[in-house]
């Protein structure tokens, strides 16, 4: 149903429209492989590609709409600023394609993906995504979501949605088979179609709290909240 307010609610139902529309209708046997970028060629090049969790034989799955990239020791607000390494965050040193899951605040789980070399320690947070499918058992992960762009419209919420925590921390997205990306386009998005802005959360990290290492899908209904 458009929302009453005109124009507005009527370009915000076109994007969600086309959102559900290429990613349903779009289904690639390849996967997302292009791990070995820098964190934000990555970002861009993640933005409109498929997370894919297989539970119980169920595809539980969305398109990524909204991430931050995390640029290793230099970067302030990243977990491997100043070349930081602990048992939590060794998975994020791993060659690109793995999987940085991290928990926070005592009852969150985060998930990161790895891109970059061995040792770099850098990493792209999945912040959002659009779900498609699986969305009835997305909910029952969910049970405080009343609506479809609640479920993983954040990063602890789509954790929670696909049922995606510590036990996922490492994985290899090149090779798992029940947790990988699938590849929806081949080229990243025009910069017409990507807003950047500072990432959210991080006004600790002075200087990099600024920094525009936030990539959305410009306009997109289920962009975290």
């Amino acid at each position: 149903m458009l929302r009453p307010n005109g124009c507005q609610g009527l370009i915000e139902h076109i994007i969600e429209a086309v959102t559900k529309h290429d990613a349903k209708n779009s289904r690639p046997s390849e996967r997302f492989l292009a791990f070995d970028g820098d964190p934000c060629t990555t970002a861009r090049r993640l933005l409109g590609q498929r997370l894919v969790h297989i539970v119980n034989g169920q595809r539980l799955a969305g398109m990524i709409v909204e991430v931050e990239a995390y640029l290793g020791a230099q970067d302030k607000a990243a977990h491997t600023y100043n070349g930081r390494r602990t048992a939590r965050n060794k998975s994020m040193y791993l060659p690109g394609g793995h999987l940085y899951v991290y928990f926070t605040y005592g009852m969150h789980h985060c998930l990161n993906i790895v891109c970059g070399k061995p040792d770099e320690g850098v990493a792209v947070l999945i912040r959002a995504v659009a779900p498609t499918e699986g969305i009835e058992m997305m909910f029952s992960h969910r049970k405080k979501a009343k609506k479809e762009k609640d479920l993983c419209s954040g990063p602890a919420k789509l954790a929670e949605a696909l049922a995606i925590d510590l036990c996922h921390d490492g994985t290899n997205l090149r090779t798992d088979t029940s947790l990988f990306l699938e590849q929806l386009r081949k080229r990243s998005l025009s910069d017409t179609k990507i807003t950047r802005t500072p990432r959210i959360g991080v006004g600790y990290s002075e200087e990099w709290a600024i920094r525009p290492l936030r990539f959305c899908l410009r306009g997109n209904a289920y962009l975290s909240r």
